[in-house]
């Protein structure tokens, strides 16, 4: 008895090792042995007869297992995950190749208002390549330029697209002349840089012009209070175009109102033709103070104009510059000398 009872440890010993070498080698989860098949094992006694394991049933129904079905999932597998596309910027800086990216259009021009502070540019693309192109960053020609982008690298799919929308700064110096700018942005993918080209063309500045009616009622008004024309209607002409300009934006938009008019007045003189001799103290304190009895008003701040001392400054300096001085020749009786 003694000896079975160990014989039946032992074999118990032996099912759980053959268990876990099963597992071990990843066919538990398979496992087809069947109680008919593990009742047949004999178990030696100590005299060498077999006898049954009647004791291995229990056993055995512990440790068999009901096989899978085929199309089960095993409980430890792990979900497959989509790839990642990773760009390779190694030809960020070589000529982005025809068929990659096609654009809406390489080059884009735009006209403003000689008062425009911004210009703006849309450019649309779409992927028309078979994988991934990715944008790592785009470059504008200067600080005054730049590009409204989302988080970048910016991976577009095959077949997809997006828009880079572009704002060009116009400095306050630009503001109110006329001429053509041009900027640049270079788009950098993986696939290589594209440079999409902007102009901006500035109009020129709109001179108001009264009727002669209107043209007398203002000389009236001006003659009464010099300074009438920086209130009411009259600032809309004389003040406000001026605000925020310098130099010679500021001259064409509340100087040449009046002196560059094609109608001026006679009592307005030409600056161009002075006879007078002039100089950068001159060109200031005409244009702070103005002439009192007179149509000139003063444009100081300090005397109820539109201008602060930065803006007189900057317009004595242009005038000085773009208006040479005339020297006035005294002619005298005086004999020549010998």
């Amino acid at each position: 008895m003694k000896a079975s009872y160990f014989l039946l440890c032992g074999l118990a010993g032996v099912l759980f090792a053959g268990t876990g070498l099963l597992a071990a080698d990843g066919y538990s989860a398979n496992a087809t042995a069947t109680l008919a098949e593990l009742q047949p094992l004999a178990i030696t006694n100590c005299c060498g007869n077999p006898t049954n394991a009647t004791g291995v049933e229990p056993l055995v129904k512990t440790f068999a297992k009901e096989p899978l079905a085929d199309n089960a999932t095993p409980t430890n597998a792990t979900a497959a995950s989509a790839p990642i596309y990773v760009p390779d910027f190694s030809h960020a800086n070589d000529a982005l190749p025809d068929g990659v990216l096609a654009w809406n259009s390489l080059s884009q021009s735009a006209s403003v208002p000689a008062n425009s502070t911004q210009a703006h540019f849309l450019f649309s693309f779409t992927n028309v390549t078979s994988g991934n192109v990715s944008i790592s960053t785009v470059h504008p020609s200067c600080g005054c330029t730049t590009a409204d982008l989302p988080p970048l690298p910016w991976t577009i799919p095959a077949g997809g697209g997006g828009q880079i929308p572009v704002t060009v700064n116009l400095s306050a110096a630009l503001a109110g002349s006329e001429g053509t700018l041009l900027k640049a942005v270079t788009v950098i993918t993986d696939k290589g840089s594209k440079q999409l080209l902007l102009r901006i063309n500035i109009l020129p500045p709109v001179i108001a012009t009264q009727t002669d009616a209107e043209r007398t009622n203002s000389m009236a008004i001006a003659k009464a209070d010099r300074q009438a024309i920086f209130k009411a209607d009259c600032a809309t002409c004389h003040a406000t175009p001026g605000e925020g300009k310098y130099g010679k934006a500021l001259y064409e938009a509340v100087c040449a109102v009046c002196h560059d008019a094609e109608h001026r007045a006679a009592i307005v003189p030409d600056l161009h033709t002075l006879t007078v001799p002039t100089n950068l103290e001159f060109w200031r304190t005409w244009a702070a103070h103005g002439k009192p009895g007179s149509l000139m008003p003063a444009f100081s701040t300090v005397e109820g104009g539109p201008l602060n001392d930065m803006q007189i400054a900057t317009l004595a300096t242009y005038l000085n510059f773009a208006i040479p001085s005339r020297a006035v020749t005294l002619m005298t009786n005086a004999p020549p000398s010998k």
